[in-house]
């Protein structure tokens, strides 16, 4: 595993545990090769609520301003918010100073590009490169960059998904919603964005303060103690947050985890459904998804007549794929909106509203809504071996299951007609994932278990 000295650098940007694997010195050079690879120019900076955002924020400057960049700080904000302002502003990239998920004594910087996307692989080789060899451009005094405060960013970001969703409906169909934004720098964009919608908001640490009351990840392991509110608080549903804002996971009226798979799938179904509704010509397009998320996302595009493409696991790949199919929406089962009219960046706050102008369309409960869903049973598991085993394992795999359709973009995926398991090697650790998905929770395991036995 990652030892907790190291740092890890990858084409999306860097992260370690403060004062071990990640230093100032480190984000300082990273900032650096950034403003190196944009020759200066306009940059959109913020970070999460994480206490070590501050020091990280003074480093990160340095490394801009040295190099000639122009700095629009957007303060603590959301990491879909970054991506917005990026093309809002012109701007050639954007840093967000986040570990997302990680635990607490965790940092790091993620990259965008000038289209407001998380940086492309290509781009982040070229970063990395700059970063690894410590080739900045450096600026004499009368050069140096600027430093400037944007803090209108949120509220560009809450208009834009009022203009998408039915305000006017969600607020006559009076829900009242608790949000657990533990923390993180969501709390302060998801409260207003709720009080827009009328919706009598319960906020469960929603100051963008950084202090976890639970483990961030938004699993329900680390939210047992979160559930059990929402009920006791007479509310219709349960957002929860994780600390860069980008992640949605969903709890139902009784206070039973829902998760973050059904997120995306409820987005994409209100999605389609409202194209579907439209009496001129409907917007064109398929959903992306990727090769880890449920196949209820693939029931439902078939619905209503739309293709559904996978790309290889990732964020950047994701929106690669949107990119070229032109796609009406897309995301990530880790509670992962991506709506094109809002940008290409992981959006809990579209999520929200496209998910309460479902609910207030269809008079229905979250659990109803479900409920109607194809049922089907998500297994993750991991072991820790090497990459160079893979070659032997995805022969094995092949000879074994003949009748699946194989697809190789992203380590090996098998699918049959109800259920499939894809096979993977984790970018950041030396162990290999595996998640099978199927109709019952028996069966998914028995694929992991007899994958496990192959390795």
């Amino acid at each position: 595993m990652t030892g907790h000295n190291e740092l890890i650098v990858s084409v999306s940007g860097i992260r370690g545990i403060v004062g071990e694997g990640l230093t100032p010195e480190a984000a300082l050079a990273f900032a650096a090769a950034l403003g190196t690879q944009t020759r200066g120019g306009r940059i959109v900076l913020s970070r999460d609520g994480r206490p070590s955002g501050d020091m990280l924020r003074h480093a990160v400057l340095a490394g801009l301003l040295g190099s000639g960049c122009e700095v629009q700080d957007l303060g603590v904000a959301p990491t879909p918010t970054v991506g917005l302002a990026v093309r809002r502003l012109g701007a050639g990239g954007g840093i967000q100073i986040t570990a997302s998920h990680n635990p607490a004594p965790w940092n790091g910087l993620k990259l965008f590009g000038a289209d407001g996307a998380v940086l492309s692989a290509s781009l982040g080789r070229n970063i990395q490169a700059i970063f690894e060899s410590r080739s900045f451009q450096r600026m004499t005094s009368e050069k140096l960059g600027s430093l400037a405060e944007c803090r209108h960013a949120e509220d560009w970001h809450r208009d834009r998904v009022l203009e998408l969703v039915d305000v006017v409906r969600i607020r006559a169909r009076g829900l009242r919603v608790f949000l657990d934004a533990n923390g993180g720098a969501g709390g302060p964009l998801g409260r207003r964005l709720l009080e827009a919608f009328q919706t009598r908001p319960i906020c469960h640490a929603c100051d963008a303060d950084g202090i976890f009351l639970h483990e961030p990840e938004p699993i329900a392991a680390n939210l047992k103690d979160v559930c059990p509110l929402i009920p006791q608080n007479g509310a219709d549903v349960g957002f929860v947050l994780d600390p860069d804002a980008d992640r949605l996971a969903l709890i139902d009226e009784t206070g039973r985890y829902i998760g973050e798979e059904m997120t995306l799938a409820l987005a994409v179904l209100f999605r389609l459904h409202e194209e579907s509704r439209k009496s001129a010509e409907p917007t064109p397009g398929p959903v992306v998804i990727n090769m880890s998320t449920s196949r209820v996302i693939e029931d439902i595009a078939k619905r209503f007549g739309r293709d559904c493409f996978r790309s290889a696991v990732g964020e950047a790949n994701v929106v690669e794929k949107m990119g070229e199919t032109h796609a009406l929406i897309g995301g990530e089962g880790n509670g992962g909106v991506i709506d094109p009219r809002v940008g290409f960046v992981r959006d809990p706050f579209i999520g929200m509203g496209l998910i309460l102008n479902l609910m207030a369309e269809t008079g229905k409960k979250l659990s109803e809504l479900v409920a109607e869903l194809p049922a089907y049973s998500i297994i993750k598991d991991k072991y820790v071996v090497g990459k160079d085993r893979l070659p032997d394992l995805f022969r094995k795999l092949r000879a074994r299951w003949p009748e699946t359709a194989a697809n190789d973009i992203d380590g090996l995926r098998l699918d049959w007609k109800d259920r499939w398991v894809h096979i993977r090697p984790s970018n950041t650790e030396p162990i290999v994932r595996v998640i099978a998905e199927a109709p019952d929770e028996r069966e998914a395991q028995a694929l992991c278990r007899e994958v496990g036995g192959l390795l």
